[in-house]
């Protein structure tokens, strides 16, 4: 098939398309009639008659818009439910797919929520969508409602589904609890509990701080709900530390408390070098390097002109020459190997693997870089060029760069820098936490056979215990070598700290899971990918790079539904996604049954909406302590007008002793 036949059949099935959604669309609300044969009252089993007849606006993706017209029967006994309604029949037919007191189909609002939470659709393109695929027109602020909707319901079918959630974790032994928490600029923290084996959420919620006591309380519901984990993995942070141990002091039991590797490592790291790493990276800018290297990249660039090909090929060609210092080329290849020599220097950060301090150090290699180009500067100065502007070129270049290697605030942040980063790259060998090929994440190593894993878990506690000896026999007791013990007694604080919690992650599994044993993972990485994957997916959504708002307002209940992309989670949940809107519909279902059959003796003016599903509310026990200095909630109180007011007013009543109404408060006399 040739391309313009590709094209015309294109635009034939596109044109296709168009003409069936435009006739999907002149169909316009159909008449619908609902009116069912009841069964007997089940209270007295006499006959059902008609209580009224009404006209009902319905959307749903299964018959799209219609009008229907829906008959209520009620017992011709006027019997009651103990709760004091009326019993009354009405068409399951309408009730089965529609929202309570809302026209809008179950089917309707899991399109929406999947298209938002899964695919990250904006409210435009959602719109978009359901009026193009299934000729339905709603507004965005009904797909916003929608939305919160569908996180809601989503929620109460997790937690109904908890017991099934426990068995489907029991059912692989028990499940090792992750715990962490993020935001974006110390708002909209969200903390999460994750079962590391399944890669399920299993609770999320916003607090405010990362606090323990906002901590504690979901720990302790999560346990309630799903059991017991079998380990526990968190970071190093004094909360979630003192949560865990709370909530097992509670409970009387052992577990294994694991302290992440990769977290250890980098408050290791941090601690070594932070300090003495922000000091070079301030040299750097006050000399003003990078700076004067680029200036120096563009200048030569601009000379070249239009023959800056050619230059290119001369320098490759400058550096296939056999001789091991080749001195400099003349003319324009002089000038193009100059301009190369500086993009080197400029392109440090490629030696790194894109980590950051502690596990990269920028600044560092660029150190390292400058002093080789520098001495590569020296080298060629001792027999320049003869065309003034390749000598001038090398000129300004050595200028730029002697300061790294003859200032000695350099020398001595570089040197004590590159003896701490031996000390930190010594602990993570022992740990095993390298970069994969490519500058990917840091992971730990982990075999695929469980013999292996186990084999090198063991292999990587005693390499690390072999470094603490090691260091300790190192550790110069006395001397000038201050900088290099005080090193020394850092790492091995931090050892003798956390080591308790750096192993225990074997696991016995019962006899009813199969026996043998299984790992927990070393680091959080689980976890913090999540993460990731949440705030990248929140990013393409709305194009924003900086989340403060987006996170600070999206509900917590959005983590739940990545889990949605898993199918053993949607299978315990619900069987398939296709089976969603009719999970929901059971829910309502279950909820009017509890209401009609609540208990006796509630008057009518409570029992009138009874027939309604409850809305979601938050319960009391969620509450938690406003341990942020700026929750969102204050910051509506705080920036009225009348707080500003109050506070004037009070100054104006009792100034400062010993000073006198300030003018300004004078002049505006509020």
């Amino acid at each position: 098939m040739s391309l313009s036949v590709l094209a015309a059949v294109r635009q034939l099935v596109d044109s296709t398309q168009q003409r069936l959604s435009e006739r999907i669309g002149s169909l316009g609300q159909l008449a619908v009639t609902a009116n069912e044969q009841p069964q007997p009252c089940p209270r007295c089993l006499g006959v059902m008659k008609v209580q009224k007849t009404s006209t009902h606006l319905g959307m749903t993706i299964e018959h799209g818009s219609f009008a229907a017209r829906e008959t209520v029967h009620v017992c011709a006994q006027r019997c009651r439910w103990p709760s004091g309604a009326l019993v009354t029949h009405r068409a399951a037919s309408l009730i089965e797919r529609l929202m309570p007191n809302s026209g809008i189909g179950y089917d309707v609002m899991v399109f929406v929520g999947l298209q938002r939470f899964l695919h990250h659709r904006q409210r435009d393109e959602i719109r978009a969508a359901l009026q193009k695929r299934h000729g339905l027109r709603i507004s965005t602020g009904e797909v916003s409602r929608l939305n919160n909707a569908f996180l809601a319901y989503l929620q109460r079918l997790h937690d109904d589904r908890a017991p099934a959630i426990r068995a489907a974790l029991e059912s692989d032994g028990g499940w090792p609890l992750h715990l962490d928490a993020t935001g974006e600029d110390g708002r909209g923290t969200l903390l999460t509990i994750f079962a590391g084996w399944r890669q399920w959420v299993l609770g999320a919620w916003k607090i405010p701080t990362e606090h323990a006591e906002a901590i504690i309380p979901h720990l302790r519901s999560t346990v309630a709900l799903f059991g017991l984990p079998c380990a526990i993995m968190r970071d190093l942070g004094h909360a979630v530390t003192s949560a865990v141990e709370t909530l097992l002091d509670e409970l009387k039991v052992k577990l294994p408390v694991l302290a992440c590797h990769q977290h250890f490592l980098r408050d290791v790291g941090k601690d070594l070098l932070d300090a003495d790493y922000k000091q070079l990276q301030a040299l750097f800018r006050r000399f003003k390097t990078c700076t004067a290297l680029r200036a120096l990249a563009r200048d030569l660039g601009r000379k070249l002109g239009t023959g800056i090909n050619d230059a290119r090929a001369a320098v490759t060609q400058w550096q296939s020459t056999p001789d091991e210092c080749p001195n400099l080329p003349e003319s324009a290849a002089g000038l193009a190997t100059i301009r190369a020599v500086a993009q080197w220097v400029l392109d440090y950060p490629s030696d790194g693997s894109d980590h950051g301090v502690p596990f990269d150090r920028p600044y560092l290699d660029l150190f390292e870089r400058c002093a080789q180009a520098s001495q590569a500067a020296d080298a060629w100065l001792v027999c320049p060029p003869q065309d003034r502007r390749v000598r001038s070129a090398l000129v300004r270049l050595h200028t730029t760069l002697s300061p790294t290697v003859r200032e000695v605030p350099f020398v001595r942040l570089a040197s004590t820098l590159a003896r701490r980063a031996e000390l930190f790259d010594e602990l993570r060998t022992a740990l095993r936490l390298t970069p994969k090929h490519g500058r990917n994440e840091v992971v730990a190593t982990r075999p695929r056979a469980t013999g292996d894993a186990v084999a090198e878990l063991r292999d990587v506690r005693k390499a690390v215990e072999k470094l603490t000896a090691s260091l300790r026999n190192r550790r110069p007791q006395r001397g000038p070598a201050q900088d290099i013990r005080r090193a020394i007694d850092l790492v091995l604080r931090h050892i003798d700290t956390h080591g308790d919690h750096l192993w225990g992650h074997v696991i016995s599994l019962p006899e009813k899971a199969g026996g043998g044993v299984r790992l927990v993972d070393r680091t959080n990485n689980v976890l913090e990918g999540f993460f990731h994957g949440l705030k990248h997916a929140e990013r393409r959504r709305s194009g924003r790079k900086i989340l403060t708002q987006d996170l600070e307002n999206l509900p917590a209940a959005a983590a739940l539904a990545r889990n949605l992309i898993r199918s053993d989670y949607v299978e315990v949940l619900c069987g398939s996604l296709v089976e969603l809107p009719r999970a929901f519909a059971k829910l309502d279902a279950r909820a009017r049954e509890l209401a009609l059959l609540a208990a006796k003796g509630k008057d009518e003016n409570n029992c009138k909406h009874t027939s309604r599903a409850p809305r979601p509310s938050t319960p009391a026990s969620s509450q938690q302590p406003a341990t942020a200095s700026m929750p969102k909630d204050d910051r509506a109180i705080i920036r009225t007008d009348a707080m500003r007011q109050r506070v004037l007013a009070a100054a104006r009543i009792h100034p400062p002793r010993g000073a006198g109404v300030p003018p300004a408060l004078k002049a505006t006399g509020s």
